[in-house]
């Protein structure tokens, strides 16, 4: 993908994005964010379920890191009776995949005692990985954090953001994606919750410790967008990263008709509460037969993000069933509102 002429091209630890001068007004609803996606795999999924144990009914929504020229991946693993664990499996060239016989993390909290633990992101500060998840018990869904040094012993910290009684939020808590570079001397989160007047709408919180969280607003830091590739969900992908000229965050939207899809939405990086712009268009969408048909249909839900030299990979679930990998091979870009266009959605 080219760059345009009145681009510049920036550089920070985490990405490398190519940014659209202020004056591009025209360009808030690019689908250019990352370039063109392409499936891996020649389009297939990367793991499908197997066998009658705790993966049989489902394997998808994968968390993924790369250590020691290694990628891991935990992933939402799913049995018959609808129970939800977190398989492991690790590879060198980001398609294919070992699994480990046995689940790395199951449900033995009250907090997640019949349901599971759901839909992990994942992001390494220090030397520490920290795990969000959902916790289910067939009452709640809440968001929850897990710590470890290895990435197979975990250890509980317990609900983070517990459902039904946050500022504005009055149901459900889910998809804690934490930003790992401190703003304001603070870590930052973006998770979903379930505001008074509509659901899945996303939220921002922060915190001193990365173990205890405070919500930031009163209200959704990014709502839903009738008409809109989100106009029924707006639930946050990967953990996400900071640029020269923001915090980039891949997201994912569900429409009227509960077709999802996925976009990206840029926050002040002074200010992770403030939307500077937003994709009216998404940049990721089901075309696959396993990403139409499964468990949930028409599903394409990005839940992992890494760099891999000088490539993007990024690990999605397709209808709550298999687990895939697209790529962008070309330069990130994002494209900014001019002054006076719509900064804030």
């Amino acid at each position: 993908m080219g760059v345009s002429p009145n681009s510049t091209v920036i550089q920070s630890g985490a990405v490398t994005i190519a940014l659209v001068s202020l004056g591009a007004l025209a360009a808030v609803g690019s689908q250019s964010a990352f370039g063109r996606w392409e499936r891996l795999n020649d389009g297939n999924p990367i793991l499908s379920p197997t066998g009658d144990g705790f993966e049989s009914a489902g394997v998808f929504n994968p968390a993924v890191v790369k250590r020691d020229g290694e990628f891991v991946m935990l992933y939402r693993a799913q049995d018959k009776a609808g129970t939800s664990r977190l398989g492991y499996a690790h590879g060198t060239d980001g398609v294919h995949f070992m699994r480990r016989a046995e689940p790395v993390l199951s449900p033995e909290a009250d907090y997640e005692k019949d349901g599971g633990v759901e839909d992990p992101r994942l992001v390494q500060i220090g030397g520490t990985y920290y795990l969000t998840y959902t916790g289910y018990n067939k009452k709640e869904a809440q968001l929850c954090l897990a710590t470890s040094k290895d990435l197979i012993r975990w250890e509980r910290r317990g609900v983070i953001m517990p459902a039904n009684r946050g500022r504005w939020n009055v149901g459900w808590t889910k998809s804690g994606a934490i930003l790992a570079d401190r703003v304001k001397d603070k870590y930052w989160m973006y998770y979903m919750a379930d505001p008074a007047k509509d659901v899945n709408e996303m939220g921002v919180a922060f915190s001193d410790d990365l173990i205890h969280w405070t919500e930031a607003l009163d209200r959704p830091v990014l709502r839903r967008r009738p008409g809109y590739f989100d106009a029924k969900v707006v639930e946050p992908g990967p953990p996400p990263v900071m640029t020269e000229r923001g915090i980039l965050l891949i997201y994912n939207g569900a429409d009227e008709r509960t077709v999802y899809a996925t976009g990206w939405v840029l926050f002040d990086k002074r200010d992770p509460t403030r939307v500077v712009a937003r994709s009216d268009r998404p940049i990721f969408t089901v075309e696959r037969e396993w990403e139409r048909v499964g468990q949930v249909p028409n599903v394409v839900f990005v839940e992992g993000m890494v760099r891999d030299g000088d490539r993007w990979l990024f690990y999605y679930g397709g209808a709550d069933r298999h687990l895939g990998v697209a790529m962008a091979g070309s330069l990130p870009s994002v494209e900014l509102p001019g002054k006076g266009g719509r900064r804030r959605p």
